[in-house]
């Protein structure tokens, strides 16, 4: 999600273009606004039952800041309750609640709490239900309840709750480890104005000067992504959508921008959606509907089944519709997983660019993320518990979500493209985790399940710690069919007693050597350790003219390096290595002319096994298997296969 705030954002400087612009305000948007910094805690108060079911009912006027509500919940005990507590800002003022007819004592105190004492204990495992009658204006801190206007002074009324604003307008339980099954949605306002909701509208009841609609949504949502929206709206139908199961696509925009222009961008939907079924399943709302509302923030927030939106490019309505599956069907279950919202969200717009743009086009588009990220040498994607109070850090543009999505991209380079998009799937499909939520190492399995080995270094690397590598890659010419290519690498993070320190960031690095002919071919060397050397076999009768690391823009890198080096071991043709295969010892004959100066032996890993600078070498020790061997001499080197048996 995304809006323009009173906060003040770093933004980098290196990408000038307008979709980087919009992409920020997006970002800005999708944070929580505030004046201040907003403190995380899981209420202990709220956390002893579950939320069912909310009869939402809201009176409001959007010339007017003001609300009143009628809000009916029905939680089942954990435990033993003689009292209920609801979050609700106390400057909103509770005149009543009941269990049906009967009125029940309650108080509302300094924390923002509603403690209701029920008429007998629930036990745990049973249901109550509770009517909460209130009204006043909402609390302005988090700007989760707004008014403003539009046009020529058309009155607006939004809402936006992420992450801890939705007790500032009605009394609800938004910790994140709990959805409520569904919800009935009443807004009474004058009926000049549409109102606009999560889930379908079934009706709308003219009420002498008021418009009372009513929406219903029968998926499991968080509290956070509950919104209404009322003013003039222009109420379009742009569509259906859905590869497997067909629904609707319904749009709130504001009169004045009901042209060609937004016709066009808006008709963009439904081919995103049925790209994005092919990807990660099924749209995850598909017996409701989809569709946007127009507001006046500078980005979007994707409530459940209606993204709010300034506009409808492009690039913000693909990233608020991929939060239907990434953030809405399933929501981070801290905000430390914030990246598993955003980030992943982020790299399906960019798949968007791949898909309808083209290879070049995506490229560039990693490119610039990783320009972001790259700016500074730090940034951990899964939050330390310090970062918890700033909201700025938890919806970074840099970290949560430029390094996010290229993360995101990282694994799909690490695991291909089957295994990857298989395992979004099945993360999707888990009844666990399916409108429920996710931590990071639920993710982790499963995709670890599909790819079949462990991705807990590419996690401890990418997701916990910090920083960035930066590549020094040296190609050798090697003759007629064969190439060395070392790589060497330094961190970003250079002090080792820093926080999120990485010792060495173990990946399949992509190199691209192009020949005299004009030929090209991409490398995936997988590299563990420094001075690491990678044996090629090239076609034959070229030579090497470039090296280029990461073409695709692939890997998060800064300032990483080429180099081809002149050596060509042509020189091998007039060196002799016996005997071969060799148990024992193997002797270097050199021609006369040269003088030996190093031998070095190289796994087929490209690991360093043996150096030696004599010409009968004692090899008793090396294990059984093929080496390559680097022979460094006063008139060149030399390069050889040896079997070890």
């Amino acid at each position: 999600m995304k809006k323009t705030t009173q906060i003040v954002f770093l933004l980098f400087s290196l990408i000038g273009f307008a979709q980087e612009e919009e992409f920020h305000k997006m970002v800005e948007a999708e944070m929580k606004t505030a004046s201040k910094k907003m403190e995380l805690r899981i209420n202990p108060n709220t956390t002893n039952y579950d939320v069912t079911y909310s009869k939402l009912e809201f009176t409001v006027n959007p010339s007017v800041y003001n609300i009143v509500g009628k809000v009916t919940t029905t939680f089942k005990a954990l435990s033993n309750m003689t009292t209920v507590t609801f979050e609700l800002t106390n400057q909103l003022t509770v005149s009543s609640v009941k269990k049906g007819v009967t009125n029940l004592t309650f108080t509302q105190n300094d924390s923002n709490e509603l403690i209701i004492t029920l008429p007998s204990t629930v036990t745990t495992g049973n249901s109550e239900t509770v009517e909460i009658n209130y009204s006043g204006a909402p609390a302005t801190d988090n700007q989760a309840f707004s008014t403003g206007t539009h046009g020529s002074s058309i009155p607006v009324l939004t809402t936006l709750s992420e992450p801890y604003g939705a007790l500032d307008w009605w009394p609800c339980k938004q910790d994140l480890n709990d959805k409520i099954d569904s919800i009935d949605i009443y807004i009474t306002a004058p009926s000049t104005y549409l109102s606009s909701s999560n889930g379908v509208e079934l009706s709308r009841t003219i009420n002498g000067a008021n418009a009372t609609t009513h929406f219903k949504h029968n998926y499991p949502i968080p509290a956070y992504l509950v919104a209404i929206a009322v003013s003039n709206y222009t109420k379009k139908n742009t569509g259906t959508a859905g590869t497997v199961t067909t629904f609707p696509i319904v749009d709130y925009i504001y009169p004045e921008n009901d042209n060609a222009a937004n016709i066009a961008n808006l008709a963009q939907t439904a081919p995103i959606i049925n790209f994005y079924e092919t990807k990660v399943g099924a749209y995850p709302f598909n017996t409701e509907k989809y569709g946007h509302t127009q507001w006046n923030w500078g980005g979007g927030m994707e409530h459940s089944t209606n993204s709010f939106m300034v506009n409808f490019s492009r690039g913000l309505l693909s990233h608020e519709l991929a939060h239907q599956w990434f953030g809405d069907k399933i929501t981070c279950g801290s905000w430390k997983d914030i990246w598993l919202n955003e980030g992943i969200t982020e790299y399906l717009s960019g798949l968007v660019v791949e898909n309808f743009d083209g290879a070049a086009s995506f490229v560039t588009w990693k490119g610039n993320k990783t320009t972001s990220i790259t700016s500074q040498p730090t940034g951990n994607l899964y939050l330390y518990d310090s970062q918890l109070t700033d909201v700025n850090r938890i919806f970074s543009s840099r970290i949560t979500y430029n390094k996010g999505s290229m993360v995101t991209n990282m694994l799909r380079y690490v695991m291909g493209d089957t295994n990857f998009f298989q395992a979004l799937r099945n993360y999707q499909a888990d009844p666990l985790l399916a409108y429920k939520y996710a931590v990071t190492p639920q993710f982790q399995a499963h995709l670890e399940a599909v790819h079949g080995s462990s991705l807990q270094e590419f996690f401890n690397d990418w997701v916990y710690k910090e920083g960035y590598p930066i590549y020094a890659i040296n190609a050798y010419k090697s003759g007629a069919t064969q190439a060395i290519v070392t790589i060497n690498q330094t961190q970003s993070i250079t002090n080792s007693a820093q926080t999120g320190y990485v010792s060495y960031f173990e990946m399949p690095v992509p190199v691209r050597l192009t020949f005299s002919n004009g030929a090209t071919q991409d490398l995936r060397l997988n590299n563990t350790f420094n001075g690491q050397n990678f044996l090629v076999t090239i076609p034959a009768g070229v030579t090497i003219t470039a090296v280029t690391f990461d073409p695709n823009k692939d890997i998060i890198s800064r300032n990483s390096t080429t180099t081809l080096s002149s050596d060509d071991f042509t020189f091998s043709n007039h060196v002799n290595l016996f005997p071969n295969p060799s148990r024992e010892y193997v002797e270097i004959e050199l021609p006369s002319y040269a003088t030996l100066q190093k031998v070095n032996f190289y796994t087929v890993l490209g690991q360093k096994a043996f150096e030696s600078n004599s010409n009968k070498i004692n090899i008793s020790g090396l294990s059984n298997g093929i080496y390559s061997i680097i022979i460094e001499t006063s008139e060149g080197k030399a390069l050889k296969k040896f079997i070890k048996n």
